[in-house]
């Protein structure tokens, strides 16, 4: 049985969300961080420390781009190395204060935004919005389990 037939279009369900993510991600971004340096953030934000062969494996990209990119992170002060408690030979990076501000700057934006827009839609519309919500959410969880129930993924603020 289709998604279709079960009263969801879910060819337009990709479409809508396609088009909502290329315009959350276009949002203006004071910091002008690139698109994958605040994904990384975001993933320490919600996840917690990692090892770089982690993140590489969460951020799809290639294990030089990944230690480039938190070389670079670590010389901005979004994030630190730190030696793992449970292998000392390895290490984990951690977000720090300054990167942990970068992420719900950005999270505070979204909000401020998606207000905006909000006020241009009715009542009803916005309602609907809301309705959806939660099955929204489990959808997310079903997509990435681990970053479903993140701060920032709840909308904490």
């Amino acid at each position: 049985m289709s998604a279709q037939r079960r009263g969801l279009d879910a060819d337009e369900l990709a479409r809508v969300m396609g088009e909502f993510t290329r315009g959350s991600i276009r949002l203006p971004n004071a910091e002008k961080h690139t698109f994958t340096t605040l994904s990384v953030l975001h993933t320490l934000a919600n996840r917690g420390p990692m090892r770089v062969t982690a993140l590489k494996v969460t951020e799809q990209i290639t294990q030089p781009a990944i230690t480039q990119l938190v070389d670079r992170l670590e010389r901005d002060g979004l994030v630190e190395r730190r030696p793992d408690p449970a292998d000392g030979r390895a290490v984990l990076v951690h977000i720090t204060d300054a990167g942990a501000e970068v992420v719900w700057s950005r999270h505070r934006e979204r909000v401020r935004r998606l207000t905006e827009l909000a006020e241009a839609l009715t009542p009803a519309q916005r309602q609907a919005i809301s309705a959806a919500l939660p099955a929204l959410r489990r959808m997310a969880a079903l997509m990435d389990p681990d970053a479903a129930d993140s701060p920032v993924s709840e909308g904490h603020s």
